[in-house]
């Protein structure tokens, strides 16, 4: 039977190379006891590893050429293919309990994906997979890092963030222009920010807005220019120098004086 033609449309690279595809199902061994949902399952090069070590698997595929292949290929999938648009759904529909993320990720929605992710972060202890290698050290990315930026923070809040292992581009069909990352989040022990969860993200998304300038002027346009407090010494960094519990600190400075300007 013939296979699928990848589209550039939705950004497919379809992997070819089993042991990496067997690797990377292996990075969700450690939660074989939750449900597992596959992101673009493709033509199932990794969805036949996690079949075979008996993951309770659902996948997810846009493109309606790979559902049909799927169904053709994998029978165990029958009744478990959802035909629609990760970045659409709602995941309470179909998992009431937590489950774990994995998958090839299409480069063009990768950093959408791990947004989503964060929405769910309260069922999803797990998630991992293969995206462009540079997005993929971005969301590992530590304070002081050139790469460390919005994701990187907005998900270490949450998860514990490891790069594991780089993937070249001659193992896909089409090869991509780049190397690829895989990496695996995991769930950490927070269980809250300490702050107004909603305002820290307004906070980290504004600093990084003018990353090369310091806090005292890209915070700005959040505390404007009355702010009294710019003479603390935070406010001489620049953001990719603040760990997660500095920007908590920031969030709490930010949060009391918009209380305190309110009319």
């Amino acid at each position: 039977m013939r296979g699928v033609k990848p589209k550039k449309s939705l950004g497919q690279h379809f992997l070819k190379d089993l042991e990496v595809a067997r690797r990377i199902a292996e990075t969700v061994d450690a939660y074989k006891g939750l449900p597992i949902l596959e992101i673009g399952p493709g033509m199932g090069v990794l969805t036949q590893f996690l079949l075979e070590t008996g993951h309770d698997l659902r996948v997810v595929e846009l493109d309606m050429e790979s559902v049909d292949y799927l169904e053709r290929h994998f029978p165990a999938l029958a009744g478990r293919i959802i035909a629609d648009d990760f970045l659409q759904l709602n995941l309470s529909l179909f998992f009431s309990e937590p489950f774990c993320i994995i998958g090839n990720y299409p480069y063009n929605i990768s950093s959408q994906i791990f947004f989503k992710v964060l929405d769910y972060k309260e069922h999803i202890p797990c998630c991992s997979g293969m995206l462009q290698k540079e997005v993929a050290e971005r969301l590992a990315a530590g304070p002081g890092s050139k790469t460390y930026g919005i994701l990187s923070v907005l998900l270490q809040a949450w998860y514990d963030v490891e790069y594991l292992f780089t993937v070249p581009p001659d193992v896909f069909d089409p090869p991509p222009k780049v190397n690829s990352g895989v990496i695996r989040i995991t769930r950490n022990k927070r269980v809250d920010l300490g702050c107004n969860e909603k305002l820290f993200k307004t906070v980290v998304k504004t600093s990084f807005n003018q990353r090369r300038k310091t806090l005292r002027n890209s915070m700005k346009p959040l505390l404007g220019k009355d702010f009294p407090d710019y003479g603390q010494t935070i406010f001489d960094k620049r953001p990719e120098q603040l760990s997660v519990e500095q920007f908590v600190e920031l969030t709490c400075l930010t949060d009391s004086w918009l209380k305190r300007t309110e009319i």
